[in-house]
Parts: C-alpha cells; sequence; structure tokens
C-alpha cells in the first residue's frame, strides 16, 4: 500500500487539528505554515473530510476548520479512508470479481491478510494518539552541553 500525497497530508492537517483541539477553529494557512503544506492543497484535502463529518468549518472573522469530534474518536483509519479510499493493497481482495483466478488463488489469501493488518493498524491509532507520541517525543528532549 502506497499512501497518496493527498493522505499524508490529511494526517498532518488532522494531526494540527487535534493538537488545537478545544481551542476553537484553527486557519488553514497557520496549519500549512505549522506543518510545512501548500495552503492550496489543503484547501482540496479539506472538503472529504468535512463531507465525511471528520471537520468543521467556520466562515468570518474568527472561522477556520476544527475537528467534529474529540480526536481519540478518530481513527488513522478514518482520515486514510476519507481521503484514499480503501486500504486495499489489490483491487482483487476488495472484489473478488477483479480477479479471474479468483477463487484458487493463493497470493490473493496473503494479500487479503495484510489488508486486514493495515485495516487494523491504522484502526488502532487515534489523533490523540498522535498528540501523546508528539508530547512524549518533547519530553523526551535532552539538554547537554
Amino acid at each position: 500500500m502506497k499512501l497518496s500525497t493527498r493522505a499524508r497530508y490529511g494526517a498532518r492537517m488532522m494531526f494540527e487539528l487535534a493538537l488545537h483541539y478545544g481551542e476553537g477553529f484553527c486557519l488553514l494557512k497557520n496549519i500549512a505554515r505549522d506543518e510545512d503544506l501548500p495552503e492550496q492543497y489543503l484547501t482540496q484535502v479539506v472538503i472529504p473530510l468535512r463531507t465525511r463529518g471528520l471537520v468543521v468549518s467556520e466562515r468570518g472573522m474568527k472561522g477556520g476548520y476544527m475537528l467534529a469530534k474529540p480526536p481519540n474518536e478518530i481513527t488513522m483509519k478514518d482520515v486514510v479512508e476519507t481521503l484514499d479510499g480503501t486500504s486495499a493493497i489489490v483491487e482483487c481482495t476488495r472484489d473478488a470479481d477483479a480477479c479471474d483466478r479468483y477463487p484458487g488463488c493463493v497470493t490473493r489469501k496473503v494479500w487479503s491478510m495484510l489488508d486486514e493488518r493495515i485495516s487494523e493498524a491504522l484502526a488502532s491509532v487515534t489523533l490523540q494518539d498522535l498528540v501523546r507520541m508528539r508530547q512524549a517525543a518533547q519530553t523526551n528532549v535532552s539538554y547537554e552541553i
């Protein structure tokens, strides 16, 4: 499985929103600056995230974007599948009709197992977990001279 730029940038944007959860709306230009991402690209990435109900938006002076739910309720699977579709690594694991060798294809079973593991891994990590990872990394900084 290779994640698209859209999914990777979307994950970074969602991480920034999780970092600021409870502080109000965040401007895309600030997220773009903090994550070193193109703002114009984020304006396209945020659309499916809003449509799926993962983020909400507000127009106006105090507007911007924020998570629609607490960070512990949004998984990386939610983000990746919203932006990239299914996490299947080959078409035949999603659609048996796409494989003319099904049901006797032994390698399809391996790809299906891999799909399950990827899906489980993405589902096991929430945005809150990412925030905790960032906090732990910042706490473990050594100031030696």
